[in-house]
């Protein structure tokens, strides 16, 4: 496709210099597949969802550190451009892209990690993105291919929820290793979960797991259990379509918190927070075969 959209940096290039990103244009999808934008990175894991509000970019942030914590050199690509929440998780919120002496933009780092996000180049933390698909999708390919990330082990992609032309794009853009999914129990969810399925068989994306987040809630005063949104949903779903339940991840007020004032839990949480997100990094490495 020609006449796409893309970022560009500013005139002069130092690694001091923020500020104004402005859109140029680029082309993607033009070249016989297989393509590979990230041929930095060994392997390439998306994080998806069927809809918005299941903790995607909560479990994108946490194996992200989780990989890293076993050794492995993580990048972490924000591709949620429509609501990018990575960067408040990771504290790097207020950070803005700035770009090498070889015009690349350099990502920021925390937590053991490199990211980079659509939210670090806007002029304030809240400034909305108001593009068209095609303009998303430009962007994005610029974060592969023009940021500085050096020597990857990992490339995690947080996508943006739902089945629409970023998600196509990536998979004709990528190589990718494998995708997770992420739902809740709740019925409408699981809905949506299997649409996704759906698109990702159709695309011949390999699907390495489903984690289930929010299996249940964790009273912070007694410790009880509650199936707030139901129960057994993930289990089902993933014995349906013969794919693995990477792990239940309960709602509890430390990973809540945690996300909300960037202290990812796999880093700064409680014992048991820590091992449900390494639990699962762990599961996902034995299913794509690296011990």
């Amino acid at each position: 496709m020609a006449g796409r959209w893309r970022l560009g940096c500013p005139q002069v290039s130092t690694k001091q210099t923020q500020g104004a990103i402005k859109l140029k244009q680029v082309s993607y999808g033009t070249t016989a597949k297989p393509n590979n934008r990230a041929r930095y990175a060994k392997h390439i894991i998306a994080v998806t969802s069927g809809k918005g509000g299941v903790g995607k970019s909560t479990v994108s942030v946490n194996l992200s550190i989780a990989l890293a914590q076993l050794g492995h050199r993580v990048g972490l690509l924000d591709a949620d451009v429509y609501g990018p929440d990575t960067p408040r998780m990771l504290q790097i919120e207020n950070e803005r892209v700035q770009w090498s002496d070889h015009n690349q933009m350099i990502p920021s780092e925390n937590f053991g990690i490199k990211i980079m996000s659509v939210g670090l180049t806007t002029p304030t933390p809240d400034t909305p993105l108001v593009w068209r698909s095609s303009v998303a999708v430009s962007a994005l390919m610029q974060f592969l291919e023009e940021t500085a990330w050096g020597e990857l082990d990992f490339l995690v992609i947080d996508m943006p929820p739902g089945t629409g032309d970023i998600q196509l794009t990536m998979a004709e853009e990528l190589p990718i290793t494998a995708a997770i999914i992420v739902t809740t129990p709740q019925q409408i969810s699981l809905d949506d979960v299997s649409r996704a399925i759906m698109m990702l068989k159709e695309t011949g994306i390999r699907i390495g797991g489903l984690v289930e987040n929010m299996s249940y809630f964790i009273a912070p005063d007694t410790g009880a259990e509650y199936a707030i949104f139901g129960e057994g949903g993930g289990k089902y779903t993933a014995t349906k379509y013969n794919i693995p339940l990477l792990g239940k991840v309960p709602l509890t007020m430390g990973i809540r918190k945690g996300s909300d004032r960037g202290r990812p839990s796999v880093a700064l949480g409680s014992e048991d927070e820590k091992n449900y997100f390494r639990d699962i990094a762990k599961s996902l490495l034995v299913e794509i075969g690296i011990d």
